[in-house]
């Protein structure tokens, strides 16, 4: 199974970016997580059928409509094989 590791740089906390990643990952069947990072970053880890993981990445492209997303740093890695998507704190 796919999976990649992401560093969402931008305006995306405060701004509900951290839900918005929720719903559209269960939406889609992702798996993984998504957590604020205290330099102002968000991190996820995705992992999914490779189709769905780049519709993912997409839409994470975009962002909730009051964030503002300057980049996306995108790595694969091995997948870990998680039950669900989760946020985490």
């Amino acid at each position: 199974m796919p999976a990649c590791h992401c560093i969402v740089k931008g305006r995306v906390q405060g701004v509900g970016f951290r839900y918005f990643t929720f719903t559209t990952a269960r939406k889609l069947g992702i798996k993984g997580w998504v957590k604020n990072l205290g330099n102002g970053d968000v991190e996820i880890h995705a992992e999914g059928d490779e189709a769905i993981v780049k519709e993912f990445l997409a839409q994470v492209h975009s962002g909730p409509s009051f964030a503002s997303v300057v980049d996306v740093e995108v790595r694969d890695i091995g997948s870990e094989s998680y039950r669900e998507f989760t946020v985490e704190r």
